[in-house]
């Protein structure tokens, strides 16, 4: 699989006739004898050759006048590896787009975060995705609505808002439009949901590409949880999320064939994002065959892939967030960082109520953070310095962490900072930032599981070795953490 499949007809084509799930949300079927689009794995009879074409997006495909599919529902298709896998302007404009920011900032605000004019972000858009910033919000949009119609009693019209419309009228049109079914009528054939009966919370399903390993994944999230603020629950991942419009809770429980997702949100206007940032969190656009194809090359990896395929990468909801975990973590254990956190939170973070209990607080905001008194944190005195600057620089804007950083910018901005060494850095590369190909040659888990498994254990060594492993060395580390029987790497009982 690689960037522009949907130009490979011949490929393209081979994938609809053996229904290959692998393929799904890397390209879009659209038939011209329909006028439908579908995913390439759609359980329909496919249809010939000559009436099929391709398109690298849904939205490319609605653009073309094409309604999306009532069997296959492309537009639930896990979202191309391609956004998680790239740092360039275009992949960083999706992740961007798929964080809400064309609904809250227009063009214009999505042009300056990546540095680049409202033309230039267009044009490529259109070059690559076939469709334009305000056509990939769009598409986007009409998939919020359709899950919001489907799964709540909300009035049409306060989805209409929620799902990001300016106007009941511009939704109704869309959703005729994409789905060719008025809104009404799409309730109207959804299945009964319980969901409805409780207002303000969701439950949906969330897709990814087989195989999904969810020990390290899970186990990583719930050995790691800071107090209030996460915790693992009857088989199930829960956290507060600090969103756009309000707060939120989340319940993440891992299935054979997808991850249930239980949303409570203060503001329906924020599903689109909790749902990117769940599925960022849990790496779940990941191309794992892609992945473990890699790795497996490796004489050393190819037992420890087989053992346990499809590791992901745990990463975050909140990349300030993780960037003040990371550096209380240095040079301590998991429970003394937990510790530490959990001081914070009970000081400085915002109070919530959770319905369920259990959950108290959202994670303070590195401006709630960059007003306490440096003299309250049982840290080296080193390391407070560490903590108080980088908690000043996220709160000032001079240090920005998110969907559209570049990583190796980013990266060397971290390093410049006061106590910050490559494992720090790294490590928020990896979980926070997204980059598949960060590396941790320092770390003691890391050195221990290469000299276990006959690798070089020295960083300079090891960096060297792992060379055959990018740009997937995130995903090694996953597999060289395993073989460790430390409790990050087990799904909780």
């Amino acid at each position: 699989m690689q960037k522009g499949m949907h130009t490979d007809t011949e490929r393209c084509v081979r994938a609809v006739r053996s229904k290959d799930a692998r393929f799904d949300g890397w390209f879009f079927t659209a038939v011209l004898t329909t006028g439908i689009y579908c995913r390439p794995s759609c359980p329909v009879v496919p249809p010939k050759a000559e009436n099929m074409v391709f398109h690298p997006s849904a939205a490319a495909c609605q653009q073309a006048g094409f309604r999306a599919c009532k069997r296959c529902r492309p537009d639930t298709s896990p979202g191309s590896p391609e956004w998680n896998q790239r740092a360039d302007a275009v992949a960083r404009a999706m992740r961007l787009i798929a964080d809400g920011v064309v609904d809250r900032e227009g063009v214009t605000g999505l042009a300056a975060r990546l540095g680049y004019s409202t033309r230039q972000v267009e044009r490529q858009l259109l070059a690559e995705l076939g469709a334009g910033p305000l056509a990939l919000a769009r598409a986007q949009r009409a998939q919020t609505a359709r899950l919001l119609i489907e799964t709540t009693a909300l009035p049409m019209a306060e989805i209409a808002f929620a799902a990001g419309f300016s106007s009941v009228r511009t939704f109704n049109d869309t959703v005729r439009e994409v789905y060719a079914l008025a809104p009404s009528e799409l309730r109207t054939r959804a299945p009964e949901n319980t969901s409805r009966a409780t207002p303000g919370v969701l439950s949906l399903r969330l897709p990814f590409r087989a195989p999904l390993n969810p020990d390290n994944l899970f186990g990583h999230l719930a050995a790691t949880a800071v107090p209030g603020v996460e915790e693992w629950r009857d088989g199930a991942y829960r956290r507060t999320l600090r969103l756009p419009y309000g707060h939120g809770i989340v319940a993440l429980t891992p299935h054979p064939d997808h991850i249930a997702c239980r949303l409570t949100l203060g503001d329906p206007r924020d599903l689109t994002v909790a749902i990117s940032r769940c599925r960022r969190l849990l790496d779940l656009d990941a191309d794992p065959v892609a992945v473990d194809g890699q790795l497996r090359a490796d004489p050393v990896l190819a037992p420890l892939v087989d053992k346990a395929p499809g590791r992901r990468v745990p990463r975050t909801v909140d990349a300030a967030e993780f960037a003040v975990r990371a550096v209380l973590g240095q040079q301590v254990s998991t429970a003394a960082a937990r510790t530490h956190a959990a001081r914070l939170v009970t000081a400085h973070g915002t109070p919530v109520d959770d319905p369920e209990g259990g959950l108290t607080h959202l994670f303070p905001s590195p401006a709630a953070l960059a007003g306490l008194d440096p003299e309250t944190l049982a840290m080296p005195r080193t390391r407070r310095t560490t903590f108080t600057t980088l908690v000043r620089r996220l709160a000032d804007g001079d240090l920005h962490l998110g969907a559209e950083s570049d990583w190796p910018e980013t990266r060397a901005e971290l390093l410049a900072l006061p106590g910050f060494g490559p494992w720090t850095a790294d490590v928020i590369a990896m979980r926070a930032l997204g980059d598949p190909d960060a590396f941790l040659p320092t770390d003691l888990g890391i050195r221990r599981a290469a000299r276990e498994l006959g690798l070089p254990s020295s960083p300079a060594a090891l960096t060297a070795r792992a060379a055959a492993w990018r740009p997937w060395r995130a995903y090694a580390v996953q597999y060289l953490w395993a073989t460790d029987s430390h409790p990050i790497n087990f799904l909780p009982v």
